[in-house]
């Protein structure tokens, strides 16, 4: 009698235990699953001005991931800054540049599609530093989709008051008076810099994380009449690092 009650209990702390396990097993998956949804893609150019760093955000997904995808497939390998405005940003992306000509005139779109916009305001917005996507203007595209490969990294300057006054009236117009500069946004356009004029209009879905004085030594490079650079800004190789 009691080896059959030794058999019978047995298999059932067995399969308590198993329960405890998967139920343990599955909470560490969650966990982990969390976790990963909160780290932040970040990938490395290498320019022949130096490096720097930019992490993805994951508020804007779509821009995240074909973002990457271009990364990994070499896209942006060899490509020159071709239009770049002093105090203001640096713009590549247009792969037909990787053989252009000195002085040629350049800033082509040669992918056929866009991203939707994924304008995730105020939280982000165009400090120094931001990276967002280009994209034609409201004319043609009133809902301000986003170039597939074209983007743009703000550097800007610093705004008395005064000037974000009369940005926040064009801002006003342009989006109905649905994107309102905070007090934090303000503070930080006083003291750091940035390009508050965009805010609400483009999808801002990264930033400098590192190497944000190579960006600088860009932005104030020689230009032409076409914002090109007169010596070349080459990205020698984009890559995902985490």
């Amino acid at each position: 009698m009691k080896s059959k009650m030794a058999m019978y209990i047995k298999p059932y702390k067995f399969l308590l235990l198993l329960i405890v396990l998967f139920c343990s097993t599955t909470g560490w998956a969650q966990d982990s699953s969390q976790d990963s949804t909160s780290v932040q893609h970040e990938v490395l150019f290498e320019t022949n001005l130096g490096d720097f760093k930019v992490v993805l955000y994951n508020e804007t997904p779509r821009h995240r991931d074909n973002f990457l995808e271009l990364v990994k497939k070499g896209y942006y390998d060899g490509i020159l800054f071709h239009r770049v405005i002093g105090n203001f940003m640096i713009q590549t992306g247009d792969s037909t540049t990787r053989h252009a000509l000195p002085g040629e005139s350049v800033g082509n779109h040669d992918l056929d599609y866009t991203i939707p916009a994924e304008i995730v305001y105020p939280q982000y917005f165009h400090k120094r530093g931001a990276l967002a996507a280009a994209r034609e203007g409201d004319a043609e595209n009133p809902e301000r989709a986003s170039s597939a490969a074209q983007f743009y990294i703000a550097y800007g300057t610093n705004y008395s008051d005064l000037s974000l006054d009369r940005y926040q009236e064009q801002i006003d117009q342009k989006t109905n008076g649905t994107i309102k500069f905070t007090k934090e946004i303000r503070d930080y356009y006083r003291k750091y810099g940035g390009t508050p004029h965009l805010d609400g209009q483009y999808t801002v879905f990264g930033e400098v994380s590192e190497g944000l004085d190579v960006v600088r030594k860009i932005n104030f490079v020689r230009t032409d009449d076409y914002n090109r650079p007169i010596d070349d800004v080459r990205i020698i190789k984009a890559s995902v690092i985490r």
